[in-house]
């Protein structure tokens, strides 16, 4: 339900004001001075204020100042019996949504009411994105080889220069190159993403450079290209080795004379991009075999720098493994969440072949299957990770030969389940056991059927 506060020192206007509101469905409030009115926005945020100018005290004009300066400040509707031009003109400048005089017209209170509400909801869903693409950016790291990678993105995130972005699969690339345009000096401009490797061959050209109607069969109408959407931005080509030599000749010849040509087309285009690329193979061997353009390479080579694998900055998976816990208890609409320190330790003794991307898909796996969890154990991580990340040293964390027994025991029947893919009576077979005697074990050791 929407929420509306009627701000005025005449009580019949608020009263009048509040029945015909509730009528119309949405909750309401009144005050009769700001600074009764600035009290409850503080306790509370609401949709909606419907603000008179004079006012007893502050005025409404300052009422409303201090209302935008609110963290979650609703849209302003200023009421005025003797309103002039000046005073409407000021309070927009102000932060007014609109301008109501008395004696007010119901039809035209409640339809301003309306696209207030609208444009407060527009305005949240800009500050969410806001957020958003300020996490794509978020570089989350204090180890040494971090430190050194955000020093060069502010290093070179002012200039234009190319950028080649090197790293395996899942390293962060991608965070690199928002963090990039977003410290460079086309942030306000587009930043436009192509996945290489995702895009058939006979696709690439026109998914980059567009293509005109009917140029090739199914092209229906005309299609602009990324580089185009680009123009005055930043172009980021993820995973550039994958691309065919066919393709790699024409961003060269687009990269040299900063135009491009549509496929189908004949005049030329002139475009303004700062191109960042990536790759996880290693460019100077694919020139070496043919599959990559020597000249293409020192084009987009200017500035390249790496991305390492998580493996080789350990000391960051606490930080990240608690960021991400933080950002699905939010994304879920899930309590806070904290991870025992048992827990970060088989993390932290994981080997991440799937790097930073892994790390985030099993901390969101283990919110989605724990809802009600609120501290999570290293029983609760994925088996892979639980057996090869949770290796224990003999003699110091077990108090009894018979605890250290049924952990090793645990860790064996995990890894043969894994082996099996799950499949109890195969495991069974392999371990020697009958298939019961293996239930009844897994069961004493704490291990699901479905682990």
């Amino acid at each position: 339900m929407h929420t509306i506060l009627i701000v005025d020192d005449e009580a019949e206007i608020r009263q009048s004001l509040k029945g015909v509101l509730e009528d119309e469905g949405y909750k309401t409030y009144v005050a009769e001075s700001g600074e009764v009115c600035l009290e409850l926005l503080r306790k509370r945020p609401l949709d909606v204020v419907l603000l008179d100018i004079w006012l007893p005290g502050i005025d409404g004009l300052e009422a409303l100042q201090k209302i935008r300066e609110l963290e979650k400040a609703p849209e302003v509707i200023m009421i005025s019996g003797h309103g002039t031009i000046e005073t409407a003109v000021r309070a927009t400048k102000l932060g007014a949504y609109d301008f109501l005089e008395k004696p007010l017209s119901l039809d035209k209170t409640l339809i301003l009411i309306k696209n207030a509400i609208e444009a407060k909801r527009l305005r949240q869903e800009n500050t969410d994105l806001k957020k958003q693409l300020q996490f794509k950016s978020l570089i989350v790291g204090d180890s040494v080889p971090m430190k050194a990678l955000r020093q060069q993105i502010g290093l070179m995130a002012p200039t234009n220069g190319r950028v080649l972005i090197y790293g395996e699969s899942g390293t962060g690339k991608e965070l690199a190159a928002h963090a990039i345009h977003d410290h460079s000096l086309r942030k306000e401009q587009t930043f436009v993403e192509v996945n290489c490797a995702a895009i058939p061959e006979d696709l690439i050209e026109s998914e980059l450079f567009g293509h005109r109607k009917n140029s090739f069969p199914g092209a229906a109408a005309e299609k602009e290209g990324q580089f185009q959407k680009a123009n005055g931005g930043t172009l980021f080509l993820d995973e550039v080795g994958d691309m065919s030599l066919k393709t790699q000749s024409k961003v060269l010849r687009t990269l040299e004379e900063q135009r491009l040509v549509p496929v189908g087309g004949e005049e030329p285009i002139t475009v303004d991009v700062r191109v960042i690329a990536s790759t996880n193979k290693d460019l100077e061997e694919e020139i070496s075999r043919g599959n990559f353009r020597e000249d293409l390479f020192y084009r987009l080579n200017v500035i390249p720098f790496f991305v390492p694998p998580l493996r080789e900055r350990k000391e960051d998976i606490p930080l990240l493994a608690r960021y991400f816990l933080k950002e699905f208890a939010s994304a879920y609409g899930r309590r806070s969440r904290e991870m025992t320190d048992e827990a970060i330790e088989a993390l932290m003794h994981y080997s991440w072949p799937g790097n930073v991307r892994e790390l985030r898909n099993v901390i969101e796996r283990i919110v989605i299957m724990n809802p009600t969890t609120t501290r999570f154990e290293r029983k609760h991580l994925p088996p892979l990770v639980y057996r090869n990340g949770g290796r224990r040293t003999a003699g110091t964390e077990f108090s009894t030969l018979h605890q250290a027994r049924d952990a090793y025991e645990r860790d064996y029947i995990l890894k043969k389940l894994d082996e099996n893919h799950g499949n109890v009576s195969r495991t069974a077979e392999v371990l020697g056991l009958e298939r019961s005697h293996l239930y009844r074990k897994m069961k004493t050791l704490g291990i699901a059927a479905k682990e």
